[in-house]
C-alpha cells in the first residue's frame, strides 16, 4: 500500500522573509503582499498561535514580533543567529565559514546544525531556537524551597535588610563545609522576587533598597538644582590623601529629603571607612539649621576626623564659611549635577532609603530613631571594606594611627 500524499512544506522562508520586513516597518497587508501569503496567514504569523498535537500536547508557535524576548546568556545561540546560520547554510557555506561569520567556534555551527535538525534533515531556524529554548528549560524545585533551614537563615537576614550580595558571603561563613548551601546573590534575587521558587515570604521585596516589588533596570538620577553659593572651594582642591580613602577624617554628605521637599535628613559619611552619622533637622533645613546640626555632630570628634567636608552646590551649604571656622575643617564641593564626585555618600543615600522611604514625612523621625538607624548601617558588613563592618573599620584604621603617631 502506498503512503499517502504529504502535505506542503512548511514556508519556513517566507515566514523569515516576512518577520524582516514587519521588523523593518513595512505594514502588515504590504508585508503579505510582497511575500505572496494570504492577509489571514500574515496576522496570525505576527500575533502567534498554538496548536493541538495529535497525542494532546500543545505547540506554541510565537509571535514574529511584538515580543519581549527573554534575555539569555550571549554564550548561547539567539534566534537571530539561527536565522544567519539557516541563511548561511543554504547559500552553500561551510560550517567554518558560517563559524568565522558569527565569530563563534565551528563546533558550535556543527553541534547546531546536528542537533536542531528536522526529522528531513533540514535546518529551520524558528523551529530550532524553539526546541532549543524547551531544552534549556529545566523545571525544579527551588534551592532554598528545598531546605529549610537555609531559607530560614536567609529569610532571617533579609528582615534585617542585608542586601542578597551580604547574605550570600555570610552562607559560605555559616556553612564552610557544605558548597550546596552556597548561593549566588542573584539566586536570592530570584528567591525574593519569585516566591515559588524560593518559598520565601512574598513581602520581602518591601525589605530590599528599592522596596519595588517588580525588577526594574537602573533609573537615571533625578538632578538637583545648584543653590547660589559663594567663596567655594571646588572638589579638586581636596587633598590628594582624600582619593585614596588611606587617611579617615575625609567625608562627604548631603540631604535626602521626604515628601515635597519639606522634610529632610543630612547624611554624613566617612571616605575610608564608609562610617555614617545622620544629621537631626527636626523643622527647616535651612542654611543655619544644617550649620548647627554639623557642628553639633563633629565637636566632639577629634582633629583626625575632621580633615574634610565635601558636598554638592546645594543652598543648605551657603554657610559653610562658618562650618569651617568653626570646626577646623575645610569644605569642598561638587561640580554641578556630578552626584558621582561623592560615591560613598550616594551609595549611603540607597541604603538609608530602606529606613527613610521616598515621599514620606522625615519629621516624624526624632533623634533617637535616627541613631539607631545609624547604628544599625554601621554594623553591617560591606563588601567594599573586606566584610568588615564601617564602625569596626573606623576603630581599626584609629588605632593604625595612633600606633604611628606613638611608633614616630
Amino acid at each position: 500500500m502506498g503512503r499517502g500524499r504529504q502535505g506542503p512544506a512548511p514556508d519556513v522562508e517566507k515566514r523569515q522573509q516576512f518577520a524582516r520586513l514587519i521588523a523593518q516597518g513595512v505594514s502588515n497587508r504590504r508585508a503579505c503582499q510582497i511575500v505572496g501569503i494570504a492577509r489571514k496567514t500574515g496576522t496570525r504569523w505576527r500575533l502567534g498561535r498554538t496548536i493541538t498535537l495529535p497525542d494532546g500536547r500543545k505547540r506554541h508557535y510565537a509571535p514574529v514580533i511584538n515580543r519581549r524576548r527573554r534575555e539569555i546568556s550571549p554564550r548561547y545561540l539567539c534566534e537571530d543567529e539561527r536565522v544567519r546560520i539557516g541563511d548561511l547554510h543554504r547559500a552553500g557555506h561551510t560550517v567554518r565559514s558560517i563559524a568565522g561569520e558569527l565569530g563563534r567556534s565551528a563546533s558550535t555551527i556543527s553541534r547546531e546544525l546536528r542537533r536542531n535538525r528536522t526529522a528531513r534533515g533540514q535546518y529551520r531556524p524558528f523551529a530550532a531556537h524553539r526546541l532549543a529554548v524547551e531544552r534549556r528549560a529545566r523545571p525544579r524545585t527551588g534551592t532554598l524551597a528545598g531546605d529549610a533551614k537555609l531559607r530560614a537563615f536567609v529569610q532571617d537576614r533579609l528582615l534585617k535588610r542585608w542586601s542578597p550580595e551580604q547574605i550570600s558571603h555570610a552562607l559560605r561563613e555559616e556553612f564552610p563545609d557544605q558548597p550546596e548551601r552556597h548561593l549566588a546573590p542573584e539566586t536570592i534575587y530570584q528567591a525574593i522576587y519569585r516566591p515559588d521558587l524560593g518559598g520565601l515570604r512574598r513581602d520581602l521585596p518591601r525589605v530590599l533598597r528599592t522596596r519595588r516589588r517588580r525588577r526594574k533596570p537602573r533609573r537615571r538620577p533625578d538632578l538637583r538644582r545648584p543653590g547660589g553659593l559663594v567663596d567655594m572651594a571646588m572638589i579638586d582642591q581636596r587633598p590628594a590623601e582624600a582619593a585614596d580613602r588611606s587617611v579617615p577624617g575625609h567625608w562627604e554628605g548631603d540631604l535626602i529629603t521626604g515628601a515635597v521637599n519639606r522634610s529632610a535628613i543630612g547624611t554624613i559619611v566617612e571616605r575610608s571607612s564608609r562610617f555614617t552619622i545622620l544629621l537631626h533637622l527636626p523643622g527647616q533645613h535651612t542654611a543655619e539649621a544644617v550649620r548647627d546640626a554639623i557642628v553639633a555632630a563633629f565637636a566632639h570628634l577629634p582633629a583626625s576626623l575632621r580633615r574634610s567636608l565635601a558636598w554638592d552646590q546645594g543652598k543648605e551649604l551657603a554657610m559653610h564659611a562658618q562650618i569651617t571656622d568653626v570646626l577646623g575643617m575645610p569644605v569642598f564641593f561638587c561640580e554641578k549635577a556630578s552626584p558621582w564626585q561623592r560615591p560613598s555618600n550616594e551609595n549611603t543615600n540607597g541604603l538609608l532609603r530602606q529606613y527613610f522611604p521616598k515621599g514620606s514625612d522625615l519629621r516624624v523621625h526624632d533623634a533617637a530613631r535616627l541613631a539607631a538607624v545609624a547604628a544599625e548601617l554601621n554594623a553591617r558588613p560591606r563588601k567594599t571594606l573586606g566584610w568588615q563592618a564601617p564602625a569596626g573599620r573606623l576603630a581599626q584604621l584609629l588605632d593604625q594611627q595612633s600606633n604611628h603617631h606613638q611608633a614616630r
